[in-house]
């Protein structure tokens, strides 16, 4: 199961420059109410994720792929794709994901935080610099912004 709580960033924090980052390709080839399955390219590892459940709490498993396998997959996502920098920034005992989107999503900007239980998820004090919270909020979902950018 994964926890994660989401939220939108105005403006990223000063050590974004000393963060470990990743360029991220990502394209969804199917998706439903509550499930998704997408193909992730982050650096050199390639993988494929399927998805069920919404909001905080939602069941992943993931499986790596070969460059074959993923090439021969990732046209399939041709549509339903977006570019992100992911920067890993530890905040108080936490590692947090930072988004900064690329292309149609630029100027977007998304902080993700995992945590081990719901309640330890529950108990988070968000920095204030983190903005919004849209863990719930589906219009920032990765799969609709890749389907439809962003929420107007």
């Amino acid at each position: 199961m994964e926890i994660e709580r989401k939220f939108l960033v105005p403006a990223p924090p000063a050590q974004l420059d000393a963060s470990r980052r990743v360029d991220i390709a990502q394209g969804y080839l199917a998706a439903g109410e509550d499930s998704e399955v997408r193909l992730r390219r982050a650096g050199e590892r390639l993988w494929l994720t399927a998805k069920r459940g919404a909001g905080m709490l939602r069941g992943e498993f993931e499986v790596e792929l070969s460059a074959e396998q993923f090439d021969a997959l990732w046209p399939a996502t041709d549509g339903r794709r977006l570019v992100k920098t992911r920067h890993t920034i530890a905040i108080g005992g936490r590692s947090v994901e930072l988004d900064v989107y690329s292309g149609r999503l630029s100027g977007l900007v998304v902080a993700e935080v995992e945590f081990p239980s719901v309640e330890a998820a529950r108990e988070f004090l968000p920095p204030p610099w983190f903005g919004t919270e849209v863990t719930e909020d589906q219009r920032f979902k990765n799969r609709r912004l890749a389907e439809e950018g962003l929420p107007a």
